[in-house]
């Protein structure tokens, strides 16, 4: 494999530190997704809501505030400043919690774009190389343009290679990041819904 990675050119190099960054982005965001998972509690959001219908809003921010559920987190944000700005609230909530989402995914685009790229280029160098040999005048340069070829196509292999690996990925934390948002969003919704219920009840009983 080190023969190989050599024989790709200088442009290896490059390839190399694009794949490093792609591994270390990948593993914090599993390490992160797997936080996550762990942390979802739909029982407190349920809570939440429960004691929202109420009108004890005071009893669902405590509920919310023990938990780490990123959901019930907006929730209770949004709880917290609903008498100055309930939409405000949940806007700044939402936001702080999806960019956590969001994290590393703008990272892989952009590696998935520049891998194949970087891989390109690498071959265009490496075949001007090889075709340079073409003014020589050892009747061994034919075969050392082919062979000057195949090391220069090395390059794209690896490029293409990392922007597979890291397409994957790309598309898993965008679908959780939608899933997020789409929870959020349907969570606020239904939580306002029940703000207003609460609050209409307390004006009629007075």
């Amino acid at each position: 494999m080190l023969e190989i990675f050599l024989k790709g050119g200088p442009m290896m190099w490059p390839l190399l530190l694009t794949s490093l960054v792609a591994l270390t982005v990948v593993f914090e965001r599993i390490f992160f997704t797997l936080r996550e998972h762990f942390h979802r509690d739909p029982a407190a959001v349920a809570r939440i809501f429960a004691e929202a219908e109420r009108g004890e809003f005071s009893s669902a921010q405590q509920m919310g505030a023990r938990s780490k559920d990123y959901v019930a987190r907006v929730l209770t944000y949004a709880l917290e400043h609903r008498e100055t700005s309930y939409s405000n609230a949940i806007l700044q909530a939402a936001n702080r919690e999806l960019q956590r989402f969001n994290r590393g995914i703008s990272v892989l685009d952009t590696i998935v774009t520049l891998a194949p790229l970087e891989g390109l280029f690498g071959t265009v160098t490496g075949m001007i190389h090889a075709f340079g040999l073409l003014g020589a005048s050892e009747l061994g340069a034919p075969t050392a343009i082919t062979g000057g070829i195949a090391e220069a196509l090395v390059a794209t292999g690896f490029g293409l290679a990392i922007a597979m690996v890291s397409l994957l990925p790309f598309n898993y934390l965008a679908t959780q990041l939608e899933q997020a948002r789409q929870e959020i969003e349907t969570a606020a919704a239904h939580l306002e819904l029940l703000c207003l219920r609460a609050e209409k009840h307390s004006v009629a009983r007075l």
